[in-house]
């Protein structure tokens, strides 16, 4: 409060940031830290919990194959979490990363999708 008697902006009132617009933070974090989405692969979804300042993510991504599946997952997991706390000010101690499907560009499009 101040001398006069008037409430600071910053004392007035709260800001709380629903859970799917952290989701869609999340999903395009998750967009940039892929080198490519593969050709028919659906883009990276995200779930989110918020609790108080920080947020639990779950993220599900299509992954082109052969890849580095591990170097994928581990910069999708640096970038949401980077994101997210840039952009809507909340810790993120977890970001579960789920691998749907596996695109092989060896399978061609008879079967897109199918790891033989």
């Amino acid at each position: 409060m101040t001398v006069s008697g008037r409430i600071e902006a910053a004392e007035r009132g709260a800001t709380r940031i629903a859970d799917r617009v952290v989701a869609k933070i999340a999903a395009q974090a998750a967009r940039e830290a892929l080198d490519r989405i593969p050709e028919g692969g659906a883009p990276p979804h995200a779930t989110v919990t918020v609790h108080q300042e920080s947020a639990r993510v779950r993220v599900s991504l299509e992954l082109g194959y052969p890849g580095d599946i591990g170097r994928q997952c581990g910069a999708v997991r640096h970038r949401v979490a980077e994101r997210v706390r840039a952009l809507a000010g909340m810790e993120v101690p977890e970001v579960a990363v789920q691998i749907e499907r596996l695109h092989s560009a060896h399978t061609g499009a008879a079967d897109p999708g199918r790891i033989r």
